[in-house]
């Protein structure tokens, strides 16, 4: 009897010496009508075991198992409902990656290529492509563990996330419709403050020189009359001018704070917010964090915001990419000795080395849709925190954009005690 609860080549007889141990010596498993002295109640542990898969099932989760030496793939019931595979059919790499959508193949490469490689643990999130031209979303977590005869071979269960996928789409968009209405909201305000304080001095001005005007049109001309009327002008222009500059001082960002930041973690925080939009993009994501990287000094919150921008401004430069792997790398390292430099390389379509001097500038922007203030922002975030933010072209497809700021010193916190 076979029952299909992990794997579908996995007997009874065979997950009772696994789970319950009652199958001596690891052999050829016995039945268990060998075995009178068994505690155990056979019918109930069959009825346990299909509760299990019947919960399994409903849970949308599917099992395999992969040996990287022989190729040979084992799969749970349940996987061949996902996939949508006749049981019969033996499962192999080329088989799966015909469900693959086309434009996560990539990122199954890339993923058959780790596994190979680091025989480490590894998940993913990819899409299949099913014959009814319907897609599903699928999580796959896997183990790497050693068999019988040494060789490496994984242990895994996928998720049909399909449902979870959907409904965070349909609320990624209802957050961004509603930013929209704020950013819109924001911006009239905006415009009615601007109007409204500078209007009176405008209206000043336009009234003192047609008063001006008139007094030097007049026979004889006032002279001393026009000549208070231009101070006035005067008055008026630099009372413009002081509106301006006080909105520019209210909507301007605090200066940054001096708190002892671990680059790294404050890193990670930011990959993990941004995963689901990443994976979303087809990013293939590599983490490069250097051991025993030195602290920083600054505000934790500018520098995750500036990490963010980088992070999305390399997705959406790969977005239009379809000849090769969206591949992002972010990387952290020690910059000499008194810096610490992260680095965010893509393989977008990079940037004009004419343009290299305008990327951060103020509404400046390489997008059809962008507004031009996430990297001059950055720049001034990092600039307060004494580092420098720069990009560099690749040798092959896409840029990089790199900042480098000042590690924490003690002597600096002594003095802030």
């Amino acid at each position: 009897m076979w029952v299909g609860i992990y794997w579908t080549k996995v007997s009874v007889g065979r997950r009772y010496q696994s789970m319950m141990d009652i199958s001596p010596g690891h052999g050829h498993p016995h039945g268990v009508q060998d075995y009178p002295e068994n505690p155990y109640d056979v019918p109930d542990i069959l009825e346990r075991l299909k509760r299990a898969e019947e919960a399994l099932r409903l849970s949308r989760i599917g099992s395999f198992t992969w040996n990287l030496a022989t190729d040979e793939i084992t799969w749970s019931e349940q996987l061949y409902r996902i996939f949508e595979f006749d049981p019969q059919q033996t499962v192999t790499l080329e088989l799966i990656g015909t469900r693959v959508h086309p434009e996560d193949i990539p990122l199954l490469h890339d993923m058959i290529e780790r596994a190979r490689s680091a025989a480490t643990d590894f998940q993913y999130e990819h899409r299949l492509l099913m014959p009814d031209h319907s897609i599903k979303y699928l999580h796959l977590i896997a183990h790497a563990t050693q068999n019988g005869n040494g060789e490496v071979e994984y242990i895994g269960a996928v998720q049909d996330v399909t449902n979870r996928r959907l409904s965070e789409e349909a609320l990624g968009k209802a957050r961004s419709e509603l930013a929209h209405v704020a950013r819109v909201m924001s911006l009239g305000a905006l415009t009615a403050s601007i109007a409204h304080e500078v209007n009176q001095p405008l209206s000043g001005i336009i009234t003192n020189a047609s008063t001006c005007m008139r007094m030097l049109e007049a026979d004889p001309p006032n002279v001393d009359g026009a000549r208070e009327t231009v101070r006035r002008t005067i008055r008026d222009g630099h009372r413009a001018a002081d509106v301006i500059t006080h909105l520019r001082a209210l909507f301007s960002s605090k200066g940054a704070t001096t708190d002892r930041v671990d680059l790294n973690d404050a890193t990670r925080e930011v990959i993990a917010l941004s995963l689901s939009e990443l994976q979303g993009n087809r990013v293939i994501l590599r983490v490069e964090l250097a051991n025993d990287l030195p602290p920083v000094t600054g505000d934790r919150v500018q520098l995750q915001q500036v990490i963010l921008n980088l992070l999305r401004n390399a997705s959406d430069a790969m977005s239009s990419v379809d000849d090769r792997p969206r591949q992002l790398l972010i990387r952290t390292r020690q910059d000499g000795d008194s810096g610490v430099r992260l680095s965010v390389q893509d393989t977008g379509k990079g940037f004009e080395p004419e343009n290299i001097n305008k990327l951060f500038n103020a509404f400046y922007t390489t997008k059809s849709d962008g507004m031009g203030i996430g990297l001059s922002v950055s720049r001034s975030i990092i600039e307060k925190h004494n580092g420098s933010l720069w990009a560099t072209a690749n040798d092959g497809p896409g840029a990089t954009f790199s900042f480098s700021i000042p590690r924490f010193v003690e002597a600096a916190a002594a003095r802030r005690g």
